[in-house]
């Protein structure tokens, strides 16, 4: 074929797919859907992914398909998104899967679970790991298609009246906090509370609780905690990279047509890696403030992180020995942790530290 006839051929058929694609657009459906979070909207970061999954969906289907939001409480209570989600209540909502852990305690590890992976360790185990498919294969069960969609980073280990000095300190300590971590730290004699955001605050003023975990310093600070509480801990061992996700029912999932599943699955990625992005922004400026403020920060002691691994273990161990599910996809997450963290020693982890001795001036030249 000559050069001339190939372009004028290729041109004409450039122009049929750019008349083809609007047509094809304005045939699509106009859907409207109902998102369920199990977060208040004070929690903007993390009830902000909900928003730009919304914004971003309608404005690539040219306002086709729109998705109503709704706050924690106001269509369904917190910990009952799932199961909206499960029974299309809703045909969408977003939530962190450690809170169902009562239904089945392998919905941990769709989130985080102690002494796990980091954020980019958690996305990697997912995205090209194999570990997204086990998820799915396990959330098939609650008729639910399960997308990340967002990621706190590793988050602070909480707010506390009293200093922690040894593991003796944590016993008879009413502790709010959530997911896997709750176990393992009743085996170190603390009492677990489960609390929503909207009331951590009211519960720590009155001294329900004694200590309680939210996110990060920017959470922290809108919330005010610090008001309540002096001494701020770090690192919250139980969530080095904590996920949220966008469960979407399973038959609705698949009623949609291609283009908008794409669009949706996309739009949740890209709110997965802003939320992360957002967190990562704004922490330090917060953490300043509350420092300014009088807040104590403190790193948890050696003994009490060691003590707080060994239990970890034991728990793992036995839940694994008696939850197949929650087994064939420990085996799987363990080895790929125990290879990222060989990884992770050999060069993120020679630059962190060596950055840190640099800011502090204490990066030695000698060999």
């Amino acid at each position: 074929m000559e050069r001339r006839s190939f372009l004028k051929q290729a041109g004409a058929g450039l122009a049929v797919g750019a008349v083809a694609a609007p047509a094809m657009a304005a045939e699509l459906p106009a859907i409207k859907w109902r998102l369920a979070s199990s977060f208040p909207k004070t929690v903007d970061a993390i009830f902000g992914a909900s928003e730009t999954v919304a914004k971003h969906v309608a404005a690539a289907t040219g306002g086709k398909f729109q998705i109503q939001l709704f706050a924690a409480g106001e269509l369904v209570p917190s910990p009952g998104v799932l199961d909206a989600v499960k029974d299309g209540t809703v045909e969408i909502g977003h939530s962190a899967s450690y809170y169902f852990i009562g239904k089945d305690p392998t919905f941990a590890f769709d989130t985080a679970i102690p002494f796990g992976l980091n954020s980019r360790q958690h996305n990697a185990w997912l995205l090209a790991g194999g570990g997204l498919e086990l998820l799915r294969e396990f959330f098939k069960d609650y008729n639910i298609h399960n997308i990340p969609c967002g990621n706190t980073g590793t988050q602070m280990g909480g707010w506390f009246r009293k200093e922690i000095k040894t593991v003796e300190d944590l016993k008879g300590l009413k502790f709010r906090i959530g997911g896997f971590a709750g176990q393992v730290l009743s085996k170190l004699g603390v009492v677990p509370q489960q609390i929503p955001a909207g009331d951590i605050y009211a519960s720590l003023e009155k001294g329900t609780i004694d200590a309680a975990e939210w996110v990060a310093p920017y959470d922290d600070l809108k919330l005010g905690f610090q008001r309540v509480a002096k001494y701020y801990y770090y690192p919250g061992f139980w969530e080095g990279g904590a996920q949220l996700s966008m469960y979407v029912n399973a038959k609705k999932f698949a009623e949609l047509p291609k283009e908008y599943q794409t669009i949706l699955e996309d739009a949740c990625l890209f709110a997965h890696a802003e939320m992360q992005a957002r967190y990562d922004a704004r922490n330090p400026h917060a953490l300043k403030q509350l420092i300014g403020a009088g807040t104590q920060l403190r790193p948890f002691p050696n003994d009490v992180m060691a003590a707080a691994y060994k239990a970890t273990n034991e728990i793992y161990n036995e839940t694994a020995a008696k939850n197949p599910k929650f087994k064939k996809i420990y085996e799987h997450w363990r080895k790929f942790r125990d290879e990222e963290l060989q990884w992770f020693a050999v060069a993120e982890n020679r630059f962190d530290n060596f950055m840190q001795a640099a800011r502090h001036g204490t990066a030695s030249t000698k060999k």
